[in-house]
């Protein structure tokens, strides 16, 4: 017996272990659904993981089926899910869990999968009886019409999606059409409901987020007020002003390694508060000796003094050029150390860049909390952050309405916006501390 709580068990493959339990009563109302198909729009930590693992686990509990969680990508769902289930899965293995293919074959001939959308040829196939569809805003919807949905056909399966809403897009659409179809679940639950995220912490994201942002991560509301803007937290009259070098606090130098155009952007902290104080912009062919010398000459500029330097940027520089043997993050050290007596650099080099749209979340919070407060401002002269900040906006889908994906056809948008956006992640993550899996960040 699996027991989800003190009063109710629910009958799965015999005697797992007990750390599995956990689910809460909006949980189990998803999870006693009698309907093929259930669709649960719910905030970031709401549970959704837990529910997808003991949905996955009832499935298996029938003998030889085939139960697939799919995700955007392979990497996050391998991050997300690959852990904790070989741990409680572990007592019920047939053999040991294929690491290549994210596959546990259990002793009951079933196997559980795992996979991603950004892998098109891993979710072809027929006869699944159970397919997670997790963060279903930020997929292509086409993984469902034309791949898996056709894969459920034969053996008649079933399908849960799982998501937070990400504007009006395609998972809205899902929504509001399973809502008219008595033959499917439909579940809509604010963070708060899950009972996994402190009311404190809850009250804290309220004042360190923009409205928007709220209501969509927290809430799991179909916000449509921004449109397909990006930065929608952005006001030019109030996150652009004049803003002063202090000789006092550390310099931060962020860096998005784009070729054509290569993007750079200074800027101090202080307190919460981040101020750009201009923008290197490098193009065309540029390359990492070019942004070395010209971010030189600009510090000088500023202070010709020995400095600390804070630097960030985008985790692509861990890999090799192809001009050279050397990383950019490598070339950027070398060159620093020939300059003992000028900088004291501290490194912020992240293994993978944030997810683009957790990156532009913590943007437009600093642009405008709840509150209407404003802790980034962009000095005049910093024009094409300026130009992203007003016009990078969301790619439209079939049907002219914006999706998960950005606008890149403009070659010079999206940048310098980005380098911001490494900066402003990394510094200033959006946090919560919410239950023992809890990784540390809500977002």
């Amino acid at each position: 017996m699996l027991i989800t709580n003190d009063q109710e068990p629910v009958t799965t493959i015999a005697e797992p272990p007990r750390r599995i339990v956990g689910l809460r009563p909006n949980q189990l109302s998803v999870y006693h659904h009698p309907a093929r198909f259930r669709v649960v729009v719910a905030g970031r930590r709401f549970g959704k993981s837990q529910l997808a693992l003991v949905e996955m686990l009832r499935a298996a509990a029938t003998p030889n089926s085939r139960i697939w969680y799919v995700g955007p990508s392979y990497d996050q769902a391998k991050r997300i899910l690959w852990d904790r289930l070989k741990a409680i899965t572990r007592p019920h293995w047939a053999g040991k869990p294929s690491e290549t293919e994210l596959t546990v074959r259990m002793n009951t001939g079933s196997q559980i999968s795992l996979r991603g959308t950004d892998r098109p040829d891993s979710i072809r196939g027929n006869g699944l009886d159970f397919a997670v569809m997790d963060e279903y805003a930020s997929m292509h919807p086409s993984a469902w019409s034309k791949v898996l949905r056709p894969a459920l056909s034969d053996r008649l399966g079933r399908a849960l999606f799982l998501g937070t809403p990400q504007g009006s897009n395609h998972f809205y659409d899902l929504y509001k059409k399973a809502l008219a179809d008595p033959q499917w679940g439909t579940f809509q639950f604010t963070t708060s409901q899950g009972g996994n995220v402190p009311p404190e912490e809850l009250a804290s994201a309220a004042i360190d987020l923009d409205p928007e942002s709220f209501r969509q991560e927290f809430e799991a509301a179909f916000t449509s007020a921004a449109m397909n803007r990006v930065y929608y937290g952005f006001d030019p009259v109030s996150n652009v002003q004049a803003v002063q070098y202090d000789p006092y606090i550390p310099l931060v130098w962020s860096l998005d390694f784009n070729i054509n155009p290569m993007c750079m952007l200074l800027m101090q902290r202080s307190d919460d508060t981040v101020y750009v104080l201009d923008e290197i912009i490098i193009k065309p062919d540029a390359n990492t000796e070019l942004a070395c010398q010209a971010f030189h000459k600009r510090a000088r500029a500023l202070n010709p003094n020995r400095m600390q330097v804070e630097i960030y940027g985008d985790a692509s520089g861990n890999q090799r050029r192809t001009s050279s043997v050397n990383t950019d993050w490598t070339i950027i050290k070398n060159f620093l150390g020939q300059f003992p007596t000028l900088y004291h650099p501290t490194f912020h080099l992240p293994k993978a860049n944030p997810a683009v749209r957790d990156r532009i979340n913590c943007v437009n919070t600093r642009l405008r909390n709840t509150a209407g407060d404003a802790r980034l401002f962009v000095d005049p002269k910093c024009r094409e952050l300026i130009k992203d900040l007003e016009q990078v906006s969301w790619a439209l889908d079939a049907n002219d309405r914006p999706s998960s994906n950005i606008d890149k056809s403009d070659g010079d948008r999206t940048h310098s916006s980005d380098a911001l956006g490494y900066y402003v992640s990394e510094a200033f993550p959006m946090r919560g501390s919410v239950g023992p899996n809890a990784s540390g960040r809500i977002v």
